[in-house]
């Protein structure tokens, strides 16, 4: 398997290469040169299996020739070896059609740990023969990515990383698993600014010629392909448990950067029977209108309870716009650039009609959320968080007529104040991370510019050779 970047320019690499640069040279984000498909019979062969066997059949097409099935096996027991529960994420079910995918039984308590338990392990495994220089990660995060990335990689040799936070936009449970992990390779920097200007800042740092030629850069936001490749796996084991390939399965996703959606959308591409996905957002709903109206034009950012949704420049939104419009790298990159000039855009006849053939999308405000977890405790006696209760209440708006699942992103004790809000009930924390707020803290504040970030990340990270 090939990976080529969405605006055409970057080196074609393979699997290794891609998971190492993580962001094309180009500016573009990696993707594979074509779909592997599975059968029905292939498919219809996953039931009964493991997570882990799971994850091996899904994800070895991607992989090629970068590690055999055994390593890839290997890697995938090590890393799952570490969630709460044996089905790593199990389905629950609510109603007579509606079910929740739980995605929180790792170690930070978010679905961001499938991806980069496995992510910090395939860093671990490449770096073991490589005689470069060690690998700078740098990232942004609206609150879970940054805690799962920062767990899955400290303490490993020849990685050092940089995670950038907004500061004051993210839960304290999120921020305190971020900044109490002390480990010599790990930083975490606040920024005065939201999301959108710290994932700016990260692109423009892979962009500078200046700073990444001195730096061996990667990163570990969903613009990394291999993230998206470990998130495909959890759409084929629950779609298996409900009955696909004989019958299809709805999925509603809670969305901020769009890249646990993507992975629904590529598993759709392999074969996988979805009928729908939902784009479940909040009122920050710039993907909300691109779906339906065609129009990517970004809005001041509204401050929520669900601030991994608090975002309107998606970064995995370029990958399907990239799929959609005939895989032409050089139109992309024009129309991305013009995005980056306007921060305004709209899809093409191709892009917007070729989205409706999978993907579905709502905006939930505050009203709807709170009525959501309100259900699902009254129904169920289930506590949920707020971003898995937007994308509740999407799918219970919607019908299908088939099951419906909706991803459950983050454990309910992330956001405690929000629950008990909605439900009169307070969220406890999982034995295992019960002292988080007996640890220190340390972090740096630094303001949201360039020169105050790329300096303070030169004076700490080794450079290349």
């Amino acid at each position: 398997m090939r990976y080529i970047s969405t605006r055409g320019a970057a080196p074609t690499l393979d699997f290794r290469g891609a998971t190492l640069a993580g962001l094309a040279s180009d500016g573009g984000l990696y993707v594979p040169d074509h779909w592997p498909t599975l059968t029905p019979e292939q498919i219809a062969g996953m039931a009964g299996l493991s997570y882990v066997d799971t994850a091996v059949a899904v994800m070895a097409p991607f992989i090629g020739d970068s590690l055999s099935q055994e390593e890839l096996r290997a890697l995938c027991t090590q890393a799952y070896g570490r969630f709460s529960h044996a089905a790593v994420t199990p389905l629950r079910q609510l109603d007579h059609d509606q079910w929740v995918l739980e995605l929180f039984h790792g170690p930070t308590l978010a679905f961001k740990d499938v991806a980069l338990q496995l992510l910090g392990l395939l860093f671990e495994r490449f770096l073991k023969d490589d005689d470069g220089a060690p690998l700078t990660i740098v990232g942004a995060t609206s609150g879970d990515t940054g805690s799962a990335a920062i767990d899955a990689v400290a303490g490993r040799e020849k990685i050092d990383i940089f995670m950038l936070h907004p500061a004051g936009r993210v839960s304290d449970v999120q921020r305190r698993q971020m900044t109490t992990v002390r480990a010599p390779n790990v930083h975490n920097i606040a920024i005065r600014g939201d999301f959108d200007t710290a994932q700016a800042l990260v692109k423009a740092m892979f962009n500078d010629p200046a700073f990444s030629g001195r730096f061996r850069l990667s990163a570990v936001n969903s613009i990394n392909w291999a993230r998206l490749t470990a998130q495909v796996v959890y759409y084929f084991y629950a779609a298996v448990r409900l009955g696909a390939p004989g019958r299809p399965i709805a999925f509603s996703v809670p969305t901020g950067n769009f890249g646990d959606v993507f992975a629904g959308y590529v598993a759709a591409r392999m074969g996988l029977p979805i009928e729908r996905l939902i784009v479940a957002t909040n009122v920050n709903d710039i993907l909300h209108r691109a779906l339906s109206q065609g129009d990517y034009s970004s809005a001041t950012v509204v401050p929520t309870a669900t601030p991994s949704m608090d975002i309107q420049v998606s970064s995995n939104f370029e990958r399907l716009l990239f799929d959609l419009g005939g895989r032409d790298g050089v139109a992309l990159a024009s129309q991305m650039q013009g995005f980056e000039t306007s921060r305004a855009m709209r899809l093409t006849n191709a892009q917007h009609g070729g989205a409706a053939t999978h993907l579905v999308s709502a905006s939930v405000d505050a009203d709807g959320m709170a009525l959501a977890m309100r259900w699902a405790n009254e129904h169920g006696g289930d506590l949920i968080d707020p971003h898995t209760a937007i994308a509740l209440s999407a799918a219970r708006a919607s019908s299908f007529g088939c099951p419906m699942v909706t991803l459950a992103t983050a454990h309910p004790a992330k956001f405690p104040e929000a629950v008990e809000r909605a439900t009169g009930r307070s969220p406890a924390l999982p034995t295992r991370v019960g002292d988080l707020f007996e640890r220190e803290e340390s972090f740096v504040t630094l303001d949201a510019t360039f020169d105050a970030v790329s300096a303070y990340i030169a004076e700490r990270a080794t450079p290349r050779s």
